[in-house]
């Protein structure tokens, strides 16, 4: 039997590098539902989830995000 491996959480530099977007860019894409949305991960920090930017780098033009916060 097979598992996946755990899926990692990305903090914004390794996403900025790995995705070549600037950070504006990458927040207005995130308010439009084109780029993953981040996770809180404490009180002053966040993250990506690896699957979400690998799904995103698949396919950047046609990525639509669904908030499963609602």
């Amino acid at each position: 039997m097979q598992t996946e491996p755990p899926d990692r959480i990305l903090r914004i530099n390794t996403v900025l590098a790995r995705t070549g977007l600037s950070r504006s860019t990458m927040y207005r894409k995130m308010e439009s539902g084109t780029f993953p949305g981040n996770i809180q991960i404490s009180t002053r920090c966040v993250g990506w989830r690896e699957s979400a930017i690998n799904a995103w780098l698949r396919n950047p033009m046609l990525y639509r995000w669904d908030d499963p916060r609602g």
